[in-house]
């Protein structure tokens, strides 16, 4: 058991850059998949973490207690996989890496307990219901950066 306090980081447009990979997608696929891009097929596999995104989980992971926590799209079971297969890539695969066994899929959030929640989307998936802070992440947010969310969390030690 430990007494770090509990953090959960939700992955797209958080740690995955969900828009990157798009750029790169034919347009009349887009046009198909329009308001559900989330369900193309393969659309999570190779997507690149956010700037600074890797290097403020290793760091956070040293001072909470810290869990990946994301939804994946119901309509892309693919997607599911491909989560898995993205953290494992980009935080390690083996026993000891930071994220090893710390990745929860759900539609749920507010069904974990923890103490911070950092979601580009706070008012989905259960996140406006989580008993935790919510730091908003991304440039509509209240914490536009990840070196802005590490030191916010730091403060909170």
């Amino acid at each position: 058991m430990t007494d770090k306090k509990i953090l959960y980081i939700d992955m797209d447009n958080t740690l995955v850059d969900f828009s990157a990979k798009l750029k790169g997608v034919d347009p009349d696929l887009l046009k198909r998949f329009e308001g559900r891009v989330d369900e193309l097929p393969g659309v999570f596999a190779l997507m690149p973490p956010m700037d600074g995104a890797i290097e403020a989980y290793r760091e956070l992971h040293t001072l909470f207690d810290t869990y990946i926590l994301s939804t994946a799209p119901w309509g892309n079971p693919s997607a599911w996989q491909h989560k898995v297969e993205w953290v494992q890539l980009h935080l390690g695969l083996d026993k000891g890496t930071p994220a090893y066994k710390r990745l929860i899929l759900s539609h749920h959030k507010n069904l974990n307990r923890g103490d911070f929640l950092v979601d580009d989307r706070p008012t989905h998936n259960g996140a406006d219901r989580f008993q935790g802070e919510v730091l908003w992440f991304g440039e509509h947010g209240e914490h536009e950066t990840w070196p802005d969310v590490v030191t916010y969390l730091k403060g909170q030690l």
